[in-house]
């Protein structure tokens, strides 16, 4: 089965995405869309898709695109997948895959109501290292885990035309970053029993840094995320019984220490490309097996992440006017 994919937002990770299609058998670029054609029509020339548009619903309503990754700012999401789902296109949608709660709701009927694949592009799910750390803990390899620490961090320009603080683009560090360390102490330790968090913010009311507090029955998540200092970015994961520290930075890692019985090992487990490869293969095995969503980051696994962000967002008092 050939899949033909088509582009929606064509900045940085969208041109990740795309280089990393190539090396994915049976999955194929057909189109890009930006709304300037120029920008589309260089994109495809680039990436050696024939099609180029200028508008969305243009892209949405080609019969020769199966499934679009979305890739435009987080605002947009549920607009655009939306309409995808209603016109008969599987969809990817980078993270977070809407802005709230009642928004994924919305996607995961139309998934379901037209009997398309959804997944939230969430790819530390799928990367090998992240995968064979959530397995090792899994089996009780450090025992029970009472701790672990993840943060997220770069400095970026937070001007006032940067889409990181744009509040009217749902700007902000937590849905941008933050939602990587959340999701870890989620695959791990499932929800939190009790969340705290505190922020700093831009004049733009919009969180440029926030600390995180999940607590569980015996454990507890240190997490953070901020645009305005550089990080190691080495996730740390504490048992009963020994220690895992994912290699920096730990969301797109290459492989993961052991630390066990006095004894320290390094596992090295390359990405293929970036690191896109391994979601868009689980794409293409779910959409063969006529699956809605998969099983390593499920409609479940979004919607409790999601609920997450929304409960976090709603501690600090941080809303978008388009929500309102």
């Amino acid at each position: 089965m050939q899949l033909n994919w088509g582009i929606i937002g064509l900045g940085h990770i969208a041109e990740k995405f795309a280089k990393d299609l190539k090396m994915v058998s049976d999955n194929n670029l057909v189109g890009a869309a930006s709304r300037s054609l120029d920008k589309a029509n260089k994109f495809a020339a680039r990436f050696d898709a024939p099609l180029a548009f200028n508008d969305y619903s243009s892209i949405l309503s080609n019969d020769k695109i199966d499934i679009v990754y979305i890739a435009t700012p987080h605002h947009l999401h549920h607009q655009i997948a939306l309409e995808a789902l209603n016109k008969g296109k599987h969809v990817l949608c980078e993270k977070p895959i809407t802005v709230n709660a009642g928004q994924l709701n919305e996607l995961i009927a139309a998934s379901k109501d037209n009997n398309k694949f959804l997944m939230e592009a969430l790819w530390s799910r799928f990367n090998p290292s992240v995968r064979e750390v959530i397995d090792l803990i899994k089996s009780g390899t450090i025992g029970k885990v009472r701790y672990l620490n993840a943060d997220f961090y770069f400095n970026a320009d937070i001007s006032s035309d940067s889409r990181l603080t744009n509040p009217n683009l749902a700007g902000g560090a937590l849905l941008d970053i933050g939602i990587y360390p959340v999701f870890l102490s989620y695959v791990l330790l499932g929800k939190p029993n009790t969340i705290s968090i505190d922020t700093h913010f831009t004049d733009r009311h919009v969180d440029l840094q926030s600390a995180m507090i999940f607590k569980y029955d015996n454990a507890m998540s240190i997490l953070s995320c901020g645009f305005n200092v550089l990080s190691d970015m080495v996730a740390k994961i504490s048992g009963t019984k020994g220690e895992i520290q994912i290699d920096a930075r730990w969301h797109e890692a290459d492989g993961y220490t052991l630390i066990k019985d006095g004894k320290k090992s390094h596992k090295a487990l390359p990405r293929i490309g970036t690191g896109f490869t391994h979601e868009i293969e689980a794409c293409y095995n779910s959409i063969v097996n006529g699956e809605t969503n998969n099983q390593l980051w499920s409609h479940q696994n979004s919607m409790d992440l999601m609920s997450l962000l929304d409960k976090l967002r709603a501690k600090i008092g941080l809303s978008y006017p388009f929500e309102k």
